[in-house]
């Protein structure tokens, strides 16, 4: 069981900041409302305390800015439109040691309060961000038995650039069946059997897994609604010898497309379980691939078969916004909660990019100013412009040709350096 937590490889791995040079400078407008901090230079010393002091009525999103540090708490969500944000994903660590059927005997069988982080029915609009969340009961007592990290009931919940960890079952359970929509990017998920387990509609991706079981790695509930589906995509699946990829006790919809998963997979499809509370899937087997590879050799079983799904949709149309129906565009909405320029669009190393009618777009830092956007073909782009908005139109492109980029932003008086990304026109 693993208490070591990853030092992520992200693209923003090469992103500085960049200080001016003088006695004085001028510091950036810190946009967090609510600082926490356990040494008590924030307005709280513990995240619970700062999510209780924000009004039941709440209907604007809060930043709720965590300071580096170890919080051994159990957090209960219960407003909506509130960001969790951690100052560092790998330093700002929520830990707190919970078996789900020790809670379920103490509690008449509920599950509410059985997680770290426990989101309540009616919290809609909820961001958690650039932290570590870590169920760690498995390690102190020697059990893989289910350990929720995150659980949940509520909708529109966007978990971005964290590490979701559990010693045991069932890490990530966000459970709404009926209206659930969440959204995942750049994560990093650990866990044993169905550790990655929405109901509803859920969209993953630029994600890792890594499961040390041998039942399954995600699962699925897409029963109450034919619509429903699971979409992982630009993923890479570890885990130990022999892991298999996922299963689901009743009706579900899962795409993996552009995942990549490691030589350890074993050559198992993804499967209804020989288990008491399986239901026959109704609507049939509904697993579907595109552009998925194995380290060592692919398995017939996740060759491409996009044309077998209803509608029979291209993998360019699979998008964050289609796969909740139009209900939702978590991408097209994301609020600028980060602390560095983050979700590129044209995503990076993305190619058959129109030449004509190219749009640069990005999710600003939270305290940016100013975003300042260089692009050219050369890997040192040109200075273009300083503005206001996060979109840049570079103009009619050259055909078949790669293109830089790069958003730096001012904040306060710095510069904050962001990432090179790089697409190719068709």
């Amino acid at each position: 069981m693993s208490t070591t937590y990853p030092r992520t490889k992200r693209s923003i791995s090469g992103l500085l900041i960049l200080c001016s040079i003088g006695i004085s400078r001028t510091l950036c407008t810190e946009r967090a409302k609510i600082i926490v901090s356990a040494d008590g230079t924030g307005n709280y010393t513990t995240i619970q305390e700062a999510l209780n002091s924000i009004p039941q009525n709440n209907a604007q999103n809060i930043i709720v800015l965590i300071k580096k540090g170890t919080y051994h708490e159990k957090i209960f969500i219960q407003k909506s439109f509130v960001s969790l944000v951690g100052e560092d994903r790998d330093s700002t660590l929520i830990v707190y040691a919970e078996l789900r059927e020790n809670w379920a005997k103490e509690h008449n069988g509920s599950d509410w309060g059985s997680a770290v982080v426990n989101i309540d029915s009616q919290a809609t609009d909820i961001t958690i961000a650039n932290l570590t969340i870590h169920n760690n009961y498995g390690s102190l007592y020697h059990t893989p038995k289910h350990q929720f990290a995150v659980r949940g009931r509520g909708t529109r919940i966007r978990i971005l650039y964290c590490n979701v960890i559990a010693d045991g079952a069932d890490t990530i359970s966000l459970w709404d069946r009926v209206d659930g929509m969440y959204y995942h990017s750049n994560c990093f998920f650990e866990g044993w059997v169905d550790y990655v387990c929405p109901r509803g509609w859920c969209y993953i991706t630029d994600s890792r897994f890594y499961g040390h079981n041998l039942s399954a790695s995600i699962w699925h509930d897409g029963s109450y609604d034919k619509d429903q589906k699971f979409v992982i995509r630009y993923s890479w699946f570890d885990g130990v010898l022999g892991f298999p990829l996922g299963r689901h006790h009743r009706d579900a919809q899962i795409y993996l497309l552009d995942c990549v998963f490691s030589r350890n997979m074993a050559d198992k499809p993804i499967y209804l379980p020989d288990s008491p509370n399986a239901r026959e899937w109704k609507w049939g087997t509904r697993h579907y691939f595109f552009n998925c590879h194995r380290v060592g050799g692919d398995y017939a079983w996740f060759a491409d078969n996009l044309a077998e799904a209803e509608g029979s949709p291209s993998a360019k149309s699979i998008t964050a916004a289609w796969a909740f129906g139009g209900k939702w565009d978590p991408e097209g909405t994301m609020p600028a909660v980060l602390p560095f320029v983050a979700r590129p669009s044209p995503r990076e190393a993305a190619y058959e990019i129109a030449y004509n009618r190219a749009t640069l777009k990005w999710v600003p830092s939270r305290n940016a100013d100013l975003e300042i956007v260089s692009f050219g073909k050369s890997n040192e782009p040109e200075y273009r412009r300083s503005q206001k908005e996060a979109v840049f139109n570079p103009g009619v492109l050259e055909r078949k040709t790669r293109y830089y980029w790069r958003v730096d932003e001012m904040s306060g008086s710095d510069t904050l350096r962001g990432p090179l990304w790089h697409f190719t026109t068709n």
